[in-house]
């Protein structure tokens, strides 16, 4: 008779040790590529746009067709997913907007993809459904298990592969937003600064984008995205409210309505975004303050479950050791 094997929650020690091995070694592969593989999917085409407003500046509108070709490339991947999709009446327009405008505010430029997070929604949970449900009831992996606690397993990999394309998206939102917000002070004064020097206010966000380029490279992104499109598009307004709609930040669009509101009346523009960079440092300086007051409730319980018995057994444990020596010395005899 083999004896039993220990069991941690319901769950085979040895398989949980393993999965987590498979998951931690993923996870390690993982951070390598992403920390090898970081690249600038935005200066080719920032170029290649900076490039042409000064062709256009210069009067050259020769071989248009061929530098559109490099700007518009097709994707026939993404042709294909589309066919398909279609093919499956599962494309909708209004998708296909939620999520461009989802990867514009994560940053990613290409809109064919929205195809491809559309067709991850739909093949996802066939593929991880379908290997977790084999897993589990053909190979019979977890027989201890009731039923209620199998069907749980599966259902939860299959909601989670269906939200994964979005979960991922909206995490990758939530950074460059953050990392939008904690530069956008900083960029308002500088801007307050080219507008007391005299400079135009497309030349005066191309100044702050390379300025803040490095410190903060999503907002410098977006500063340069925003100065070509003042020097491109016939309505300024237009640039603006582009801006509003790839930042996902009220904060941004504050700033996109004093400019809308400067560019119609003609209002001091210097005087408004000072206000508008005192107000966002205050707020800054409020969230700080936020989360120092939310630190002890927080370390609270760190502090029970890890320090306080350490310290027990630092404290107590030379005491419990000299009485217990004092008891052996002192017995019978």
């Amino acid at each position: 008779m083999e004896p039993a094997r220990a069991t941690f929650m319901g769950f085979d020690v040895v398989t949980l040790a393993t999965m987590l091995s498979g998951i931690a070694a993923a996870a390690v592969f993982l951070a390598i590529y992403a920390a090898l593989g970081v690249r600038d999917p935005m200066a080719r085409r920032v170029k290649a746009l900076n490039d042409r407003r000064e062709q256009l500046k210069a009067g050259i509108t020769a071989s248009t067709s061929k530098r559109r070709a490099k700007l518009v490339q097709k994707n026939e991947t993404a042709d294909r997913l589309r066919t398909f999709l279609s093919s499956l009446r599962v494309l909708q327009d209004e998708q296909v907007k939620v999520a461009q405008l989802k990867l514009l505010q994560a940053g990613i430029r290409k809109k064919e993809w929205a195809v491809a997070v559309i067709f991850g929604r739909l093949v996802m949970p066939v593929v991880f459904g379908g290997l977790m449900i084999v897993y589990v009831y053909a190979m019979d992996s977890f027989p201890d298990w009731n039923p209620l606690k199998r069907y749980a397993l599966v259902a939860v990999t299959l909601v989670l592969s269906y939200k994964s394309p979005d979960l991922y998206l909206k995490n990758k939102i939530n950074k460059r937003s953050d990392a939008i917000r904690k530069g956008l002070p900083d960029a308002l004064d500088l801007l307050v600064i080219c507008a007391e020097a005299g400079l135009t206010v497309d030349a005066a966000f191309h100044r702050v984008s390379k300025e803040l380029g490095r410190a903060y490279p999503e907002l410098g992104e977006e500063f340069a995205l925003t100065a070509i499109e003042l020097g491109f598009l016939t309505d300024r307004r237009q640039a603006f409210e582009n801006l509003a709609t790839r930042v996902d930040l009220d904060a941004v669009k504050g700033v996109v309505t004093t400019m809308i509101q400067t560019e119609k009346y003609g209002t001091p523009l210097a005087s408004a975004l000072r206000v508008l960079s005192a107000e966002f440092r205050n707020e800054r300086m409020m969230r700080a303050e936020e989360k120092a007051a939310r630190l002890p409730a927080i370390m609270t319980v760190p502090l029970i479950l890890f320090i306080l018995p350490v310290l027990f057994v630092v404290i107590l444990g030379p005491a419990a050791c000299s009485i217990n020596d004092s008891f052996i010395q002192g017995g019978p005899k």
